[in-house]
């Protein structure tokens, strides 16, 4: 199936934004609960892509059961915008350019053109993959169009030359192009297991192919924000409340250009 030719602008800087303009009949898809916005002769349709089997597989996964087809119905032009549900940027993936197959984190998908096929995808290697968290579980998305990831603070694309090999935290990659070979494996070393911060697996990339890494992911933010809060429920909760709050306010506004004057 050809997927719908679509315009967009990308707005905003920290916290971003894509608006997506469809001619008459064209449509765009998104996981539910993107949308922020649409205006008329925009037709939503909200359905379990792939079937019973196709949505519990999602569901499961920790992705929606429910995918959303916005298609515009009118005679005349018109815009739906989807944003992130974090704080994050928004990548612009044109499925031609990676062979009509590009692989993301399962919580980085944010919508594509009609015609884009989004499926649920799994580490090569079971067991480690149960173990590294977010790595394990991934979506694909196949089509001959665009699609767009989110992600959290600063993004990082890497051009692997064949044989290349890039080791990331698990959490910490968005997404790779098909020809990019994906594992997670144990960091080893007994030292590195027990003081080491940086978790147990490592994500290895190997190329030929391109990969978009995150310098925050929602996971490590609710982390500090957690440890954040969590050193100082000695103090009464009022002003822990407070502290808790400057403190979250002044992480985002430091990753994202926040002014706290």
């Amino acid at each position: 199936m050809s997927a719908d030719i679509i315009d967009y602008e990308i707005k905003g800087e920290g916290i971003q934004l894509v608006e997506i303009e469809l001619d008459p009949g064209e449509g765009v898809r998104a996981e539910a609960g993107a949308m922020t916005y649409m205006e008329d002769g925009i037709d939503m349709q909200t359905k379990n892509k792939g079937g019973l089997f196709g949505g519990f597989k999602r569901m499961i996964t920790g992705t929606s059961f429910f995918i959303t087809t916005f298609l515009n119905e009118g005679n005349q032009k018109s815009r739906v915008g989807f944003s992130a549900p974090y704080p994050g940027q928004i990548i612009p993936i044109d499925l031609k350019k990676f062979n009509g197959e590009f692989l993301c984190q399962k919580d980085s998908y944010l919508c594509s053109a009609n015609g884009i096929d989004i499926d649920v995808a799994f580490t090569k290697r079971l067991g480690a993959g149960f173990f590294g968290g977010e790595g394990f579980i991934l979506q694909k998305l196949r089509g001959n169009g665009m699609a767009f990831i989110h992600a959290g603070g600063t993004i990082v694309e890497k051009k692997l030359a064949h044989g290349e090999t890039l080791r990331v935290d698990t959490g910490c990659v968005v997404g790779f192009e098909s020809s990019v070979n994906y594992d997670i494996r144990f960091v080893g070393g007994f030292k590195n297991a027990m003081f080491g911060k940086e978790g147990l697996f490592l994500a290895t990339l190997q190329g030929p192919g391109t990969v978009y890494i995150q310098s925050m992911p929602i996971s490590k933010l609710a982390e500090r924000l957690s440890a954040a809060v969590g050193s100082n429920r000695g103090q009464s909760n009022s002003s822990g409340d407070m502290l808790a709050g400057g403190i979250a306010g002044g992480i985002l506004g430091s990753m994202f250009g926040g002014d706290n004057d």
